[in-house]
């Protein structure tokens, strides 16, 4: 059962008995957001190292070649960090391998499963983007993501696209740490949280996604999925509420690497109405994972300039620069991939293929598909690998 002493009487909420499997139980009910929230002194210099770091990455972004140098390697790895969160595990090698040649898995037990779930999580966040415009912060929103995630995927029968109509609990069926709302509940703390999103709030706006973060991992809106569709909303909310070029911060990487902080700064929200734990658990993270982005947007700069320099010596076709700038943006490639994208004959892109064989720029793969693979090491290496951001910032 619920320990309902650690629920102190300055909570953020009420708890409201409920009955599961037969036994009395508590469940929490969050308050609404407050629409203000004085920053504490010790926070003040985190949330402006905060800014700063966010506003030099923006700035990186900006004046990058094009944007999505480096915007789709960060959104590859969010995917590949937000579904190992949840138990679900891909390699690089396979993410890049699915989105090349997506295929139906063909049992339970297929490993394709996982690579289906990790890119889904690219195509949910790619959904946001392009929905944002249209129904901005909503309830419409959050019921897309969760749809897109949850598509021909484990949880695609825990009804994707839909609110809960029944209680759920998180931990075990003997130890329940935690009870969201009850499903008679549920839409009036959505409502509350929607109105919270789109009315003028006096609170710092990367504060206040870090609030609404909480908030609807609290209520746990759907059967399946809460988590990664929380991440996904709280990278969207930065983009368009501190006003970035594009959404550039990811956190699910600090998450994984501070799971139990991130579990037990939330549940401490709840239990003593404090955001404050939260909040510095938060801001650090922002401060690390854009240093981290940063450091890699210039490796990957870096590269791409050396990779071009080194075709130019040989004198191979211009076209090949095309192919360059694709292989940052995913780092696998087949002939007829760089045949379709070169718009040349199956036997020119294999040569130029060979080009870049000799380069050292990309290595054929044993990966059985039905087109012979080819991945570029090091640009899988720069936006995959772990970069110590503190010995290179």
């Amino acid at each position: 059962m619920v320990d309902k002493s650690l629920f102190k009487s300055n909570k953020l909420g009420f708890l409201r008995e409920v009955t599961i499997h037969g036994i009395n139980d508590w469940a929490f009910i969050p308050a609404p957001l407050p629409q203000t929230w004085k920053i504490p002194t010790d926070i003040l210099p985190l949330l402006i190292e905060a800014h700063r770091e966010l506003g030099r990455l923006d700035g990186v972004g900006r004046h990058l070649p094009s944007f999505d140098l480096l915007l789709k390697p960060l959104q590859k790895r969010e995917a590949l960090r937000s579904s190992s969160l949840e138990g679900t595990y891909a390699t690089p090698e396979q993410l890049l391998l699915f989105e090349l040649d997506p295929r139906e898995p063909k049992s339970v037990q297929d490993s394709v499963n996982a690579w289906k779930e990790v890119a889904n999580y690219s195509a949910a966040l790619s959904l946001g983007i392009n929905l944002l415009n249209e129904v901005g912060i909503s309830l419409r929103l959050i019921r897309e993501l969760h749809n897109t995630l949850l598509d021909g995927v484990r949880g695609a029968n825990r009804d994707p696209g839909n609110f809960r109509r029944t209680q759920v609990h998180i931990g075990s069926a003997s130890y329940r740490r935690f009870i969201p709302p009850p499903p008679n509940e549920l839409m009036n703390c959505l409502y509350d949280l929607e109105k919270s999103a789109n009315q003028g709030i006096s609170i710092d706006p990367l504060i206040f996604c870090f609030m609404v973060h909480y908030q609807f991992e609290t209520i746990h809106p759907f059967l399946d999925g809460n988590g990664r569709v929380g991440r996904l909303l709280m990278s969207l909310m930065i983009y368009e509420y501190c006003k970035l070029q594009q959404p550039w911060l990811y956190l699910s990487a600090y998450f994984d690497k501070y799971k139990d902080d991130y579990t037990n700064n939330l549940f401490k929200v709840s239990t003593t109405g404090d955001f404050h734990d939260w909040i510095v658990y938060c801001l650090k993270g922002t401060i690390e994972q854009s240093k981290d982005a940063i450091l890699r947007s210039d490796r990957l700069v870096a590269l791409r300039e050396q990779y071009r320099e080194l075709l130019s010596q040989t004198g191979v076709p211009f076209r090949l620069n095309a192919i360059i700038d694709q292989l940052f943006k995913s780092p696998v490639i087949t002939i007829p991939k760089m045949a379709e994208l070169s718009d040349v004959a199956y036997t020119t892109a294999k040569r130029d293929l060979e080009r870049l064989i000799q380069a050292g720029i990309v290595i054929d793969s044993d990966i059985q598909s039905r087109s012979k693979i080819y991945f570029a090491p090091e640009i899988i290496e720069i936006v995959f690998g772990e970069i110590d951001t503190i010995s290179d910032s």
